[in-house]
């Protein structure tokens, strides 16, 4: 149940910022360099699964930066930048580059963007170790989008399955119901905090959570295998 890792090398910190934010609420793990050469680095000393580069950096292009890192590393690259026209698209995608976003961006989009790259390259070099496990007498296909218990097949509704994985994915943390209405309903959400004590009682009912989802009374919820 390891968390994928994103490297974003940003030179704008209110960007990298908002990037950040935006991964982590969906449970990526984020590390963040301002510079090329401090991306780079960062990359080889501890490889990411996924590496969002902007083009202009302070030091080396985001273009070289892509470059060195593919020469060395089999990895997905998301390129970010202001410049939109087809050439640059073009010189961006024949560096290495793995998808191409032009500023200023939808957080959404580019969240989606990237799950989308990491599914195919997990596709394309036979990556599946993610996509099936096992938790209790829960068994995860992420793939599916499915959760079986005992072999039945959970008939969840999607924020029902996004709540749950969630859960399993964290064991052990405690959540209010404001974050947990912020990382699987959005920050534009607007409903309260009872719809998140709904999806609950919906999933250890169906998922046969009752003694280890449990109520932090005053706090919200956590996760006990």
């Amino acid at each position: 149940m390891d968390e994928r890792k994103i490297l974003i090398i940003e030179d704008e910190k209110p960007i990298a910022d908002i990037l950040k934010y935006g991964f982590e609420k969906e449970g990526f793990l984020v590390k963040c360099a301002h510079t090329g050469g401090e991306g780079f680095v960062m990359a080889c000393q501890e490889p990411p699964d996924l590496v969002l580069l902007d083009w202009m950096l302070p030091d080396l292009s985001g273009v070289d930066v892509c470059q060195m890192l593919t020469e060395r590393y089999k990895l997905p690259i998301v390129m970010l930048t202001a410049r939109g026209n087809v050439e640059d698209k073009l010189y961006g995608l024949e560096s290495g580059a793995d998808d191409y976003i032009t500023k200023p961006f939808d957080l959404r989009e580019v969240v989606a963007r990237v799950r989308t790259i990491l599914r195919r390259f997990d596709r394309a070099n036979g990556n599946g170790e993610e996509e099936r496990w096992q938790c209790g007498d829960l068994t995860v296909v992420e793939r599916e989008h499915s959760v079986y218990r005992q072999g039945e097949l959970l008939s969840l509704t999607p924020r029902e399955y996004d709540l749950l994985l969630f859960f399993l994915k964290h064991p052990r943390q405690v959540f209010t119901r404001s974050v947990l209405l912020d990382r699987i309903w959005g920050y534009d959400f607007a409903g309260d905090t009872r719809t998140v004590d709904i999806h609950v009682q919906r999933i250890r009912k169906k998922a046969g959570l009752d003694e280890t989802l449990v109520t932090i009374f005053g706090v919200g919820y956590k996760y006990v295998p």
